[in-house]
């Protein structure tokens, strides 16, 4: 009687394991390599003026804002959501911000807390308007968000408010580390948190599992509908928090200010969703997305081309990025099987 022991795999099998997990890591880092490309191509087209360590600090601290806005469309887009009013939180947060401390002399750090509080009662409309009363999200937070833009134009009577306390301003701006601000900071940790939160917390988890599809979840005894209304209200919190870094960066408030962040943010969380984790919708992903677009630009102004060149840009990108998510989630959903029917 022979008694075989455990079968080695096939060469061909550890190869094609090998291929598999090469692919894989490019795919995940793509990204990444690109943005690295890209600063090794503007450094070799303007050596003197790109590659310079202030130009870095200044890109890397510029965008912060920009990053927590794309995380909180990172918090609804996980949960199949869109919240198109997260731009307009953002300027009504910033003008509550400046109006409560220039005017009517409310001490910063309560003013912060009402903006804050400002943009959780706007996430609570939204969940009542989506969960509760079945409106698709696209049209809900794209008429709360026209709503709340004529709120902010109306109690700021369109007009950009500065004056803002400088306690908020060196506590986002003024550079601590080898010239990086406390606003990179913030954002860093935010964009740290949303990850841990979407990886390893139960609650997180659950979040992913119905935005991948809400009627299996609800089957499994997922509470679907508190999911989705928390994450309406997260994401808009986000929005106000990101609201708060624009006060503290600018010193004032613009009543349009958030019109300028929207397009970036969506291309930035549908291009971050082709990296890192591809075909989710992740914080590290939408972190490295925003830098490879605003790197990019930066180049290109640098070159002389013209500024509409970022709307272009961002236009483009964001095409481009929709397409590659769509692509890659189609991808990420054959893989298993194909697996089964190898098996």
């Amino acid at each position: 009687m022979n008694v075989s022991g455990p079968t080695s795999p096939a060469p061909r099998e550890v190869a094609a394991t090998r291929q598999n997990a090469v692919a894989r890591f490019c795919h995940r880092f793509a990204l990444l390599f690109a943005w690295a490309l890209t600063i090794v191509l503007f450094g070799v087209l303007e050596p003197d003026s790109f590659l310079q360590l202030q130009n870095f600090t200044s890109i890397f601290n510029s965008q912060a804002v920009l990053v927590v806005l794309t995380c909180s469309l990172v918090v609804t887009l996980t949960s199949s959501e869109y919240d198109l009013s997260a731009a307009s939180v953002l300027s009504l947060s910033a003008m509550l911000i400046a109006i409560l401390n220039t005017q009517q002399a409310v001490p910063i750090g309560w003013a912060i807390v009402v903006a804050l509080l400002a943009g959780l009662v706007v996430g609570a409309i939204n969940g009542i308007l989506v969960v509760v009363i079945g409106v698709e999200s696209i049209i809900a937070t794209l008429g709360m968000g026209s709503l709340v833009s004529g709120i902010t134009l109306w109690i700021s009577h369109s007009n950009l408010v500065s004056g803002i306390s400088n306690t908020l301003v060196e506590l986002v701006i003024v550079p601590r580390f080898f010239g990086i601000s406390l606003g990179f900071v913030y954002a860093v940790v935010i964009v740290a948190a949303l990850w841990f939160f979407l990886t390893y917390t139960p609650l997180g988890r659950q979040l992913l599992f119905v935005g991948r599809g809400r009627r299996i979840a609800r089957l499994s005894g997922l509470p679907v509908g508190k999911l989705r209304f928390g994450a309406l209200m997260a994401g808009s919190f986000l929005a106000a928090v990101a609201g708060v870094l624009y006060a503290g960066t600018s010193a004032s408030a613009d009543p349009n200010s958030g019109d300028s962040f929207m397009l970036p943010a969506f291309a930035a969380a549908f291009l971050g969703s082709t990296a890192i984790v591809p075909g989710r919708f992740n914080a590290w992903g939408s972190f490295a997305a925003v830098y490879f677009l605003v790197t990019g630009i930066y180049g290109l102004s640098l070159m002389g081309i013209q500024v509409f060149i970022q709307n272009l840009f961002y236009g483009g990108a964001l095409i481009i990025a929709v397409a590659l998510s769509i692509m890659v989630r189609r991808s990420e959903t054959r893989e298993p099987d194909i697996a089964k029917e190898g098996n």
